[in-house]
């Protein structure tokens, strides 16, 4: 039986799933032989097909809902949940049942991630599952859909990359790891979506992206997917002749994507329905949501198309057919996304940020502001000095007032309309020239649904065998905080001190670095640990110690509750300790208390994924 002899890239998206591979000893150089793995799934009850795409939904049907034969796949399958396209097809009508978006609430600090919370607000009599549990169940399926192809060569012994947002925290990129691990993924790596989304590019291009490039580029990638907007970064350098690809930046976790898009127009029909006397209750308002998703897709993948009928369940017996129709518009829905989401702003302009309501209920942080633009302008605008110490890179120009990119490549499901790239490249364009910048170039993407997974199977591959790779290590520098020693003093908490753990572009696999200070740590009872993440400080080193900071300069992540033990310790001892970060090859982190004068004793300190108010 062979061994790693394909490299695979899993996509695995908030919206939808995607893999493919390379056939590693049929590639060599830049003559790469790709492939992608058609999943079967359930398209309609007893039906099976295999398709391109998985929908990243989980149905939890009722136990009388569907026949034990309407539900059979090619391998053993749990009758209590449906995977893809029948899932997502089932949630139009009863989305009380329908598990989507468990990628976002991986990620969601507040909440518990391997506790039963979906579907979010179901009522006690609906099953829930955790977003862990979701995220292994597509893994499974994908790793089941893949032996299918190859009985041979199953997937625990591939080269596998598993793609994750770029802004994804650490506890989230473990959660990840832990999943892929729970289904047998044995040689793993994590990849950020915009970089996959880069090699896609760099591999269909067949060498010529070379020709298509030059020292000094600074290339913006714009991923905005299903229910994430991903920004990042990558300048063109040269060491030794050859060019490379370093990637500088990355953006914000933004809760921001074509799941917005789809409720905007779902409002927008349910204004229509109700200028005519027709209510809907929450209920019809996703269903009716799920059908504006695929209006939406149809009017801007189809320019012949200028209206789609919308059908909405009834609750009642009193209309006929049982059904509410209505229609959206080609000019309801460019007019609605083009100035809702991406609208002609300034460089200087911002997010906005309301008020929040004292009290809420749990949900996902969706982002406040819907105008991608703006959060674009944002990124560029903090990430100014983001070049100035790559080589054949110049200061940026006197007055500048954000990072000028030279290169636009496009991302995610949204972009297929291609009325929205060319509505980014005008207002990046727009704010090029008011500084007097040369207008950024378009970089041409292909099939924009499963880039992510091309590029990720390309990066497997090249790992292993050689190829052009993109630089950049931990797109964050890492701190954790540390409790100044000070009298008590009513109504205040001791100050918190930021120690550098994790400096910015730490290559994954690197050797563990430590700062050489001693800290005293609390053993055997009760203790928490506050970390923060700064995508801006690239010159704070291994063991600096910042008294203060900049308010946007840092940003607190999920901080850790936990017992550690107290093995030879007395409880409460503080111990004399060492602390030591490192970035595993997978790319997650991990940090390691070791006692002075005990090499050999250590306390691992393990991120939290348990939300904010875990134990």
């Amino acid at each position: 039986m062979s061994e790693k002899h394909y490299a695979v890239g899993l996509d695995l998206g908030t919206t939808h799933c995607a893999l493919a591979f390379v056939d590693s000893d049929k590639s060599e150089g830049e003559d790469i032989l790709q492939g992608l793995v058609a999943i079967p799934q359930l398209t309609a009850p007893g039906s099976v097909e295999a398709r391109p795409l998985l929908p990243s939904c989980l149905y939890l049907p009722h136990p009388d809902e569907f026949k034990a034969t309407d539900l059979g796949l090619p391998w053993e399958t749990e009758p209590d949940r449906i995977c893809g396209e029948l899932a997502r097809n089932q949630g139009t009508t009863t989305p009380i049942r329908l598990v989507s978006s468990a990628k976002s609430w991986l990620c969601h600090p507040d909440v518990d991630r391997k506790a039963a919370i979906l579907p979010a607000g179901a009522a006690d009599e609906i099953p829930q599952i955790s977003p862990f549990d979701a995220t292994v169940h597509y893994l499974a399926h994908l790793r089941n859909a893949w032996n299918g192809q190859f009985p041979y060569d199953p997937l625990s012994r591939q080269e596998v990359t598993v793609t994750v947002p770029a802004s994804f925290d650490p506890a989230a990129r473990e959660l990840t790891a832990e999943a892929a691990r729970a289904i047998g993924i044995a040689h793993l790596v994590l990849l950020e979506e915009p970089q996959a989304a880069l090699y896609s590019w760099v591999n269909a291009s067949s060498g010529d992206w070379r020709q298509q490039v030059r020292v000094g580029d600074v290339i913006l990638v714009v991923d905005v997917g299903g229910g994430t907007t991903d920004l990042s970064l990558i300048a063109v350098t040269e060491q030794n002749g050859a060019l490379e690809l370093t990637r500088v930046a990355v953006g914000e976790h933004i809760l921001l994507g074509g799941d917005n898009m789809d409720l905007t127009l779902a409002h927008l029909l349910k204004q229509k329905l109700g200028r005519t006397g027709v209510e809907l209750d929450r209920w019809q308002l996703q269903a009716l949501t799920h059908g504006c998703r695929i209006a939406k897709e149809s009017l801007l993948a189809d320019t012949d198309l200028d209206r789609i009928p919308v059908v909405v369940p009834s609750r009642g017996s009193r209309l006929i057919g049982g059904s509410i129709r209505t229609e959206l518009t080609r000019e309801e829905v460019q007019s609605t996304l083009i100035e809702g989401f991406f609208p002609a702003v300034d460089s200087s302009s911002r997010p906005a940020n309301r008020p929040r309501g004292a009290l809420t209920k749990v949900g996902l942080p969706y982002a406040q502001d819907p105008a991608v633009t703006r959060h674009l302008a944002a990124f560029l605008g903090r990430q100014t000095g983001a070049t100035e110490d790559l080589a054949g890179f110049v200061a940026p120009a006197a007055g500048a007032s954000f990072l000028h990119p030279t290169a636009v490549l496009f991302n995610g499901g949204v972009f297929k309309a291609e009325q929205l790239q060319a509505r980014v490249v005008e207002v990046l364009n727009q704010w090029l020239a008011a500084e007097d910048a040369p207008p950024a170039r378009l970089l041409k993407a292909q099939d924009l649904d499963l880039a992510v997974a091309r590029g990720a199977a390309f990066y497997a591959h090249v790992r292993r065998h050689g190829g052009v790779r993109i630089r950049g290590g931990t797109s964050h520098s890492y701190y954790v905080g540390v409790e100044s020693a000070a009298p008590a003093i009513p109504g205040m908490e001791p100050e918190i001190q930021a120690l550098c753990l994790v400096p910015f572009g730490l290559e994954e696999g690197s050797e563990p670095v430590a700062a050489p200070q001693e800290f005293g740590l609390v053993v055997g009872e009760p203790v928490r640990f506050r970390f923060f993440g700064s995508s801006v400080r690239r010159e704070d080193q291994v063991g600096e110690l910042l008294e203060e900071w900049p308010e946007d300069e840092l940003d607190e992540l999920d901080e850790i509750q936990t017992t550690l033990p107290a093995k030879d310790h007395k409880k409460g001892e503080v111990v004399a300790v060492r602390l030591q970060a490192t970035v595993t090859e997978v790319g997650t982190l991990e940090l390691t208390a070791i006692p002075v004068g005990a090499p050999g004793q250590h306390w691992n300190i393990a991120f939290n994924t348990r939300g904010r108010s875990g134990e």
